[in-house]
């Protein structure tokens, strides 16, 4: 089932129940403006803001690692959002942010979420009432977390599926970091792929208004890369963020969402011994 909601679809879902509806828009490297100060000057009515970078592991030297179940389960409790809830994620326009929230949910077993195709930049474009009050606080409930570990994969699982090649791996950074051919945005950390992994920026997975291309379109993509096994592919980019909008475009073509490598390139690149190509594939 894919995780993307309509805007109509929302609004009628908004009729029937209570959805939770959380901006979760964080920065990209080379992105210099404040989500935070951003939500505070327009957001969608009733939505809270998700902090991604306080949804993560602060003891990890990695930029916005998974936190820990109990850690992600009270920061929810506290958002007045229970595990049972219906949860709607949006952003400000670069689409990977809320990719990554709906998967971080969901790697805690959050049933039911959704994001909100198009985000922002839909909503206004559809005329849709923006405001800049805050929202009311919700009061704490209790949230109980359930990890999916099939969905995350860390540096010894990745180690082990580049030398086997039991996996596709997609990667989805830019041609020119995939090939090493322009440099990292971190310090220290190297340039080039890990063999057998193939490049698919993440933009490729979306059309020119920043929408989600249609299932079939999406489907066609993974399978010339090599997808045809269902849940098979590990998705991964530069710190975790642009893998997720391959994760989820991978959902909507109906291949399952596969797993997450958290680390990235931000990882791999900056560990000794591993192996780093910048050729290209056969």
């Amino acid at each position: 089932m894919s995780p993307l909601i309509s805007v109509d679809n929302f609004l009628a879902l908004c009729g029937q129940s209570k959805p939770f509806l959380l901006d979760a828009s964080a920065l990209l490297p080379g992105e210099t403006s404040s989500p935070a100060e951003l939500f505070a000057q327009g957001h969608i009515i009733g939505s809270q803001y998700f902090d991604i970078e306080l949804f993560s592991d602060p003891q990890s030297l990695l930029p916005h690692t998974v936190p820990s179940a109990g850690r992600f389960a009270s920061l929810m409790g506290q958002m007045g959002i229970s595990d049972k809830d219906c949860i709607v994620f949006y952003d400000q326009g670069n689409v990977a942010s809320a990719c990554r929230a709906w998967w971080l949910a969901t790697l805690f077993g959050h049933a039911n979420a959704h994001i909100l195709h198009g985000g922002l930049p839909e909503w206004r474009a559809r005329n849709l009432p923006v405001t800049n009050a805050p929202t009311p606080a919700f009061a704490p409930v209790s949230y109980l977390s359930h990890t999916t570990y099939k969905r995350v994969v860390g540096l010894g699982d990745m180690q082990a599926i580049v030398a086997s090649a039991s996996r596709p791996i997609l990667d989805a950074r830019s041609e020119a970091r995939f090939y090493g051919q322009a440099p990292e945005p971190r310090p220290g950390v190297a340039s080039g792929h890990m063999p057998g992994a193939r490049n698919l920026p993440y933009k490729n997975v979306l059309d020119t208004n920043g929408l989600f291309l249609p299932a079939e379109k999406l489907k066609a993509i993974f399978q010339d890369l090599g997808v045809s096994e269902p849940d098979s592919a590990v998705t991964t980019c530069g710190s975790g963020m642009t893998a997720a909008v391959l994760t989820v475009a991978l959902q909507a073509a109906g291949l399952g969402a596969g797993a997450l490598y958290d680390g990235s390139w931000a990882e791999w690149g900056s560990t000794p011994g591993v192996p780093v190509t910048t050729e290209r594939a056969p």
